[in-house]
C-alpha cells in the first residue's frame, strides 16, 4: 500500500545514519582509524583500574582507619562533604552560605536567559551581591562571621560572579576609552589593559595581600576578602575590555555616521545603537572567558582564602581522615566540571540562538 510509512522506517533510518556517521568519523580515514584505536587502547588501560578503585575496592561506610588504601574511601566524602562545601563556617549558620549559593544560582540563571535581559537584571545584580555579602557576614546576628571563616563553594561562586559582574561595566568604559579620539583617555586605557594583562593573577593577589595594606593609611584597613575582590575585579576588567573592544570593532562605521546624521550625541549613540549590538556579538566569547575565570579562582589559595579547592585540600588533613586527597580533589573536579560543562553547552546554545535571530 502506497503512501503509508512503515512504523520503524524512521528509527531504522536514524540508526543507519548514526552507523554511517560513526563509520566515516571513527574509521573513515587512516588517521581517524589510528586515533580511534589509540583512544580505545587508552580507555582499556584507564577505565578498568579506575572502576576497580572507585567501585569494587571502595569503602562506602566506615571510619578513616578502616578505609583501604587500594580503593576509594567514599566514607570520607560523606563525612567531610560539608567542610568541603563550607569550610570553617559555623555549622549552625551554614544555611547562610547555602542561601548564598541559591541566590547566585538564581541570578546567574536569569542572566543566562535572554527573556530576562533588561534593566531589572542590572538592578538585581548589585542587590544580589550585597545580599550575599551581608549573609556571609552574619548580618543582624549576635556573632558576625569574619571572612577568615568563609570558604568552600560559596566563596568560589561569590568571588567569581561578583567580580565578573563588577568588572563588566569597568571593561565597557575601558573598551570605549581605548577607541576614543581623546589621546589621554586612549593612552591610559592602553597602558592599563596591557599592564594588567601582562601581570599574572598570582601577582595581583599578592598585591592585594601585601602591597595594598601598606599603600593605605594606617587608620584605613580593608578586609582581606574585600581587597582580593577589588584587585580581581580590576584585573578581570582588562581581559573583558579586549573582548568588548572586538565587538565594537565588528560594528560597521556607517551606523555611527547614520546616528550622527540623525543628531544623536556620542553617549546616546553608544547606549542605543553600538553597545547593544557589540555586547550581543561578544556574549559567547564572554561566557568562555567566564569559564576560565572560574577555574582561576582556585588561585585564591595562595593568599590563604579557603575557596573550594583549598577547603578540599584542608579536609584531607583531618587526623581522623588523613591523606584522602584523591577523593577530595575528585569531588572538586566534579563540581568544576558540572559548572564549566554547563556553561560551555550554554555558550553553544546561545551562539546558535543569536545566529538564528540575526538570520530572521
Amino acid at each position: 500500500m502506497t503512501g503509508i510509512a512503515h512504523p520503524h522506517s524512521g528509527l531504522t533510518g536514524r540508526i543507519r545514519g548514526l552507523a554511517i556517521l560513526l563509520q566515516t568519523g571513527l574509521f573513515g580515514t587512516r588517521a581517524n582509524t589510528m586515533i580511534t584505536l589509540a583512544t580505545l587502547i587508552l580507555l582499556f588501560q584507564v577505565v578498568p583500574p579506575l572502576f576497580r578503585w572507585a567501585v569494587l575496592d571502595a569503602t562506602f561506610s566506615s571510619t578513616g582507619d578502616a578505609c583501604s588504601r587500594q580503593g576509594a574511601c567514599w566514607a570520607f566524602v560523606a563525612a567531610k562533604l560539608r567542610f568541603i562545601l563550607f569550610a570553617f563556617y559555623p555549622p549552625d549558620l551554614q544555611w547562610r552560605p547555602a542561601l548564598v549559593i541559591l541566590i547566585l544560582a538564581a541570578v546567574l540563571t536569569a542572566s543566562a536567559l535572554p527573556r530576562f535581559w533588561g534593566r531589572a537584571l542590572l538592578v538585581a545584580w548589585p542587590l544580589a551581591v550585597l545580599a550575599c555579602w551581608l549573609l556571609m557576614n552574619g548580618f543582624l546576628t549576635t556573632a558576625p562571621v569574619p571572612s577568615n571563616q568563609w570558604g568552600g563553594l560559596p566563596v568560589t561562586l561569590f568571588v567569581w560572579a561578583g567580580c565578573f559582574a563588577a568588572a563588566t561595566p569597568i571593561a565597557v568604559v575601558l573598551a570605549l576609552a581605548r577607541r576614543s579620539k581623546l589621546g589621554g583617555m586612549r593612552t591610559f586605557s592602553v597602558v592599563y589593559i596591557e599592564v594588567m594583562r601582562g601581570t599574572p593573577m598570582v601577582g595581583i593577589l599578592y598585591v592585594a595581600m601585601l602591597i595594598l595594606p601598606m599603600a593605605m593609611p594606617a587608620s584605613l584597613s580593608f578586609d582581606k576578602m574585600l581587597r582580593a575582590i577589588i584587585m580581581i575585579t580590576l584585573f578581570w576588567a582588562a581581559y573583558i575590555a579586549e573582548v568588548i573592544r572586538a565587538g565594537l570593532q565588528a560594528i560597521p562605521p556607517g551606523q555611527v555616521e547614520a546616528a550622527t546624521a540623525l543628531g544623536l550625541g556620542y553617549w546616546r549613540t553608544q547606549r542605543l545603537i553600538i553597545l547593544p549590538q557589540a555586547l550581543r556579538i561578544v556574549i559567547p566569547g564572554m561566557v568562555n572567558l567566564a569559564i576560565g575565570f572560574l577555574l582561576a579562582t582556585s588561585l585564591l589559595a595562595v593568599i590563604g582564602i579557603f575557596d573550594l579547592l583549598n577547603a578540599a585540600r584542608a579536609s584531607a588533613t583531618d587526623p581522623n581522615w588523613l591523606g584522602f586527597y584523591n577523593e577530595a580533589y575528585l569531588v572538586v573536579a566534579i563540581v568544576y566540571f558540572v559548572i564549566c560543562f554547563g556553561a560551555s553547552r550554554y555558550s553553544q546554545w546561545l551562539e546558535q540562538r543569536l545566529a538564528a535571530g540575526e538570520r530572521r
